[in-house]
């Protein structure tokens, strides 16, 4: 089968490798599209994502729709479409019980925190264990589901908050995490949600997914003390700052965004000051059920999707992504069945 390997900060090849047979508990799926997420852009461009280094040629992708191409169980019909968890959680922990996700010893689809790496979905074919699959609902197409993990992502900052029925919400950063952040606040029934961006592209599919107002940076004010939580899914550190000024006295703060994994500056006397609730927000436990459920439900959220580039056209992809100002979600439509 061919897949599609980073090898190093910006080598990107195509090779053919033995396709993956699947065993007792495990599914092989036929994958359709894949969607490159930040954590993928930071691989292929720094070759490392925070203090995960790329140390070997790594598949990227844990954002993936396909359908079922054999199930030795018989449980699922080939043809089947589905979407996946990407994580296998490591051994129970005294402490994280309710978080498996924080577990040592996990893996997840694409990532270089493991070794060997833990290859992702950009390949013809992909074997998972049996409980990470998801069968999708009649009539909600492959490319939406795509967007289930990045949604549960959102679904799992809330999760982080707690109950935002009636809250204030702002968003900051609209990019593909914060556009399935604010679509997550609204499902979660949040009363307002308002999103800022520096740039006009991201807040105009702000306002395409459901989003009350998009607020563009350096030309409209933010209300300072305003919101009850504020998601920060930029990861850039004056972003963070700004989030603390915007949230209300003993509002919360949820750092969705990944940052480097390196000092950066941040003016944290307004968190202090108002008695601020920081919160880390890392993946998600089981939160992709529910996001899957959305997607179904909600088509303005293919608002989301700015391209679908086929896998020939891999390194472009790549650089399409990378520019915010043009592209929101760009998926890769994998090889067109033979």
């Amino acid at each position: 089968m061919k897949t599609i390997q980073i090898d190093s900060a910006h080598v990107l090849t195509e090779r053919e490798v033995p396709t993956p047979e699947p065993t007792e508990g495990e599914v092989r799926i036929r994958v359709d599209y894949v969607g490159i997420c930040g954590s993928d852009l930071h691989y292929f461009f720094e070759g490392a994502n925070g203090a995960f280094v790329v140390e070997e040629p790594l598949a990227p992708g844990h954002e993936l729709s396909g359908r079922v191409d054999v199930d030795p169980s018989g449980r699922l019909a080939a043809g089947t479409p589905v979407t996946v968890h990407p994580a296998r959680f490591g051994a129970d922990e005294p402490g994280l019980e309710n978080a498996p996700h924080l577990r040592r010893g996990g893996s997840y689809l694409g990532s270089a925190s493991t070794h060997p790496h833990t290859q992702g979905a950009l390949s013809e074919y992909l074997v998972v264990d049996a409980g990470m699959i998801r069968v999708l609902p009649e009539g909600l197409p492959l490319e939406r589901a795509a967007l289930a993990e990045p949604l549960a992502v959102g679904l799992h900052a809330l999760t982080r908050v707690g109950d935002v029925t009636g809250a204030r919400v702002l968003v900051s950063g609209a990019g593909p995490i914060g556009l399935l952040a604010a679509a997550a606040a609204r499902a979660r029934g949040a009363a307002s949600v308002t999103v800022v961006d520096l740039l006009p592209g991201p807040l105009s599919r702000a306002l395409a997914i459901g989003a009350d107002e998009a607020l563009r940076l350096g030309v409209d004010e933010v209300p300072a003390e305003s919101f009850d939580v504020v998601l920060e899914c930029s990861g850039a550190a004056k972003a963070v700052s700004a989030a603390f000024v915007a949230a209300r006295r003993q509002g919360t703060v949820a750092q969705v965004g990944m940052m480097p994994n390196e000092e950066r500056p941040v003016n944290l006397a307004p968190a202090i000051s108002k008695e601020l609730s920081v919160l880390g927000v890392f993946r998600f436990v089981d939160e992709i059920d529910e996001a899957v459920r959305i997607l179904a439900s909600t088509p303005s959220l293919e608002a989301v999707v700015t391209h679908v580039i086929g896998t020939d056209a891999a390194e472009h992809a790549f650089e399409v992504a990378k520019d915010s100002a043009v592209s929101g979600k760009v998926l890769l439509a994998a090889w067109p069945t033979a």
